[in-house]
C-alpha cells in the first residue's frame, strides 16, 4: 500500500501523536509499503528559515513540511497553513491508496476533504480531546463549536478510529459514525523493569525517599498542579518529566520537586523504571501512553478516572483510580502505595504483567486491516 500520513504535528515536537506516527512508520517500512508524510513546519517561511528543523526523512519516507505558525501561549506547538486545494494537489501528485489523519483538526481537516473531492479513502485517528481543553484555557464557550468540528471531520471520514471505549462513546454520543476501536502499543524493549537505576534512585532520593512521578506535557491540560497535595508526604519526592509552558509556574509551586526536562529513549525508560508510584492527573486523556509505558517498568499508577486511564488501570489490583476532583483520593490512593512495600510490589507484578502483548506491531497489523477495510469501503461506493 501506499499511505499519506498527515500529521497535525509532527517531530521536532515530540508528544503522544508523534510518537504513535513513528511506531507506524517503521512498521510500514519493514513489510514493504510507501509513505509520505504531511505536517506542520517549524517555520512560517519554511524549513530554510527554520531555527529546529522537521527531518527531510523518516524511516526513508518523505516528509512535506508546509508552512505554520506557533499556537498562540504554546511555540512548540504549530498550525499548517495551505488551502484544501493546495493539500489535494500534494495527493494528486502522491496518488495514495488511503490517507491516515493523525489527530484531525486543521491541516487534518483540509487533508479529509482533499482526500474526498479525489476519492481517496481516509483513516481518521482520534487522539487528542481538543474540545476539554476549552474549559482549561479560560474560553469554555468555545467546548460546543469544537465539538461540532470534530463531529463534521469524522462524519466526512471513512474509517474513523478511537483509542478506548470511553474516546468511543464519546465520539459514538456526539454522532461520529464507522466507529472502530484501535488502542496503542508500547515498546516492552525500552520500558522494562530491567532499565531500573540505583544510580538515579540515589541522586534523585538521597536519603531513601520514594520517587512519585509523572510525565507529560506541562501545560494547562495536564492538571500537573494538582500534584501539590502530594508536595508534603513525609518521605517521599516528587519526580516531573517534561516541558511546556507551565514549567516556570510549576516550579515555584513545587519548590520540593526534581523537574528532569523533557527525556525520550533510552534516557525516559530508565526514568520511569526507577520510581516507585506514577502519577497523572490530566481528566482529557483519549488513552494516556505514558500510564501503559509506566505499567510495563513495573510502576504502579494513580489516575484521574476519567477517559483512557478506564481501560487501562484495573482499580485496585494494578494501581488506582480517582473521581475528578477529588483531590484527596489521589493523596490518599498515593498514600496507600508508597507506605506499604508489599501492596505496592504486587501492584507492580500485576501491573506488568497486564501489559505485555500490547506490542505495537500486533497494534500496527491492526491497523493495516482499518486501512484495508477504508479501502475496500471507498471501491463499493465508487
Amino acid at each position: 500500500m501506499k499511505i499519506v500520513v498527515v500529521a497535525e504535528s509532527f517531530l521536532p515536537h515530540m508528544n503522544g501523536v508523534t510518537n504513535s506516527i513513528l511506531q507506524l512508520l517503521g512498521h510500514l517500512r519493514r513489510h514493504g509499503h510507501d509513505a509520505v508524510i504531511l505536517a506542520p513546519a517549524t517555520s512560517w517561511a519554511g524549513p530554510a528559515w527554520a531555527t529546529e528543523q522537521a527531518p527531510a526523512t523518516v524511516e526513508g519516507f518523505e516528509v512535506h513540511a508546509l508552512p505554520a505558525l506557533p499556537l498562540t501561549g504554546y511555540s512548540n506547538v504549530r498550525v499548517a497553513a495551505g488551502t484544501v486545494t493546495r493539500v489535494r494537489r500534494l495527493l494528486e501528485r502522491i496518488s495514495p491508496d488511503v490517507v491516515h489523519v493523525a489527530s484531525p483538526f486543521v491541516l487534518g481537516w483540509r487533508a479529509i476533504q482533499a482526500a474526498n473531492q479525489l476519492g481517496v479513502p481516509t483513516v481518521s485517528v482520534y487522539q487528542t480531546e481538543i474540545p476539554a481543553y476549552a474549559q482549561r484555557y479560560g474560553a469554555p464557550w468555545l467546548e460546543q463549536l469544537l465539538w461540532n468540528h470534530v463531529r463534521t471531520m469524522h462524519q466526512a471520514s471513512t474509517v474513523n478510529l478511537a483509542p478506548s471505549t470511553y474516546s468511543m462513546n464519546q465520539l459514538h454520543g456526539v454522532g461520529v459514525p464507522r466507529l472502530q476501536l484501535w488502542r496503542r502499543g508500547v515498546d516492552t524493549q525500552r520500558f522494562t523493569p530491567a532499565r531500573r537505576s540505583g544510580e538515579l534512585r540515589a541522586q534523585l532520593a538521597p536519603h531513601g525517599e520514594r520517587l512519585i512521578g509523572f510525565v507529560g506535557r506541562l501545560a494547562a491540560e495536564k492538571q500537573v498542579e494538582d500534584l501539590e497535595v502530594l508536595a508534603d508526604l513525609p518521605g517521599t519526592r516528587l519526580v516531573i518529566v517534561g516541558s511546556g509552558p507551565l514549567k516556570e509556574e510549576l516550579q515555584q509551586r513545587l519548590p520540593g520537586a526534581h523537574f528532569a526536562g523533557f527525556l525520550s529513549g533510552d534516557a525516559l525508560g530508565e526514568m520511569v523504571a526507577s520510581l516507585d508510584v506514577f502519577v497523572h492527573p490530566g481528566e482529557s486523556e483519549t488513552f494516556c501512553q505514558t500510564i501503559q509505558e509506566a505499567m510495563a517498568c513495573a510502576v504502579p499508577v494513580i489516575a484521574v478516572g476519567r477517559g483512557g486511564p478506564l481501560d487501562l488501570v484495573d482499580n485496585s489490583r494494578t494501581g488506582w483510580l480517582y473521581a475528578p476532583g477529588r483531590l484527596e483520593d489521589l493523596r490518599g490512593h498515593v498514600t496507600d502505595l508508597v507506605y506499604d512495600d508489599a501492596k505496592r510490589q504486587a501492584f507492580a507484578t500485576a501491573a506488568w504483567q497486564s501489559v505485555q502483548g500490547r506490542t505495537w506491531p500486533a497494534l500496527c497489523d491492526e491497523l493495516l486491516g482499518h486501512y484495508r477495510a477504508a479501502m475496500a469501503m471507498a471501491r463499493a461506493r465508487a
